[in-house]
């Protein structure tokens, strides 16, 4: 059982005294990081509410969606506004949707998870603005059923300044770019192929916002990361899509969410598990002797 007294006996009091600190540090920093968090995801929800509509991001100020009525600064403050209108317009007393505490709320607590997985880093910040754009691809692509260009390029921009703060070389990083990408574009393209010549539609399988989208994010993350994120997303679509054929009896929805996800996992766990992969089973099976038999004896026949 984990003890602080052990932990000082175990470890010497100056490196007990560290832990203790930063234990300190870590709790009083997380709640700072939380509300960052959740005024950065109010903006968000205008990104996401105005950009598809065409509207200024700046120029008019917060409003209500049904009566236009000026938001009084009072009623701006992130997630507890709403709690305090009970999710209604103080105006006109329209409901307020639950998405906008959601998505404040959500951006919160990404960012804190960023915190604790990558600690108190350059790169940090950067997988907070990663993650705040995802945050707005997933809702607009749910919405719409479209991605934005700019904000998937923004994410590829974002990979210049991370290659200056992390280990991962450039090598690494264009294999992340194409590894997803290009099998993703093959799929589009073949399966637009097939659809428009039995149905005449213009329909591909993969979208090509979710093309760029995976190509963009594996310069960022690189390759370790980019599989265990893609095997994620699509099983998080596979099981969320069948949920909404059976519900709706839809069988087109939104993919970029489900990729998002898996983006979110991928650059927080990815490298961890294709590591673990690689190390317990790939290696083993290569060190087998059988597979070492079976390696050589088609080295002496190809001689």
């Amino acid at each position: 059982m984990f003890s602080l007294a052990a932990l000082a006996a175990n470890t010497g009091w100056k490196e007990w005294q560290y832990y203790d600190d930063l234990g300190r540090f870590m709790l009083m920093a997380i709640p700072v990081v939380f509300l960052y968090g959740i005024c950065i995801g109010s903006f968000l929800n205008v990104v996401i509410i105005r950009l598809p509509r065409g509207e200024s991001l700046i120029k008019r100020s917060s409003h209500c969606m049904t009566c236009g009525a000026k938001i009084r600064f009072i009623d701006l403050i992130p997630v507890f506004s709403w709690l305090m209108l009970r999710g209604k317009c103080h105006n006109c007393g329209e409901k307020i949707s639950a998405r906008y505490p959601i998505v404040e709320s959500l951006n919160g607590l990404l960012y804190v998870a960023c915190f604790l997985v990558f600690g108190v880093s350059v790169y940090t910040f950067l997988m907070c603005l990663f993650t705040s754009l995802l945050i707005c691809i997933a809702f607009i692509d749910w919405d719409t059923m479209d991605m934005y260009l700019p904000m998937l390029f923004a994410i590829g921009l974002l990979a210049i300044p991370a290659h200056f703060v992390t280990y991962l070389h450039i090598p690494d990083r264009l294999i992340g770019g194409v590894i997803i990408s290009v099998p993703f574009f093959l799929i589009g393209e073949i399966s637009g192929a097939y659809i428009k010549k039995k149905t005449g539609e213009k329909v591909r399988g993969i979208e090509l916002g979710d093309t760029i989208l995976m190509g963009c994010a594996g310069l960022l993350l690189g390759w370790k990361a980019m599989i265990p994120a893609t095997v994620i997303g699509i099983f998080l679509a596979v099981i969320f899509g069948l949920i909404i054929k059976k519900v709706t009896g839809e069988s087109k929805f939104a993919f970029g969410p489900y990729l998002c996800a898996g983006l979110l996992l991928g650059a927080m766990f990815g490298e961890e598990l294709t590591d673990w992969y690689i190390h317990n089973y790939v290696a083993q099976f290569l060190t087998t002797d059988e597979t070492i038999h079976h390696y050589t004896s088609m080295l002496m026949l190809l001689r």
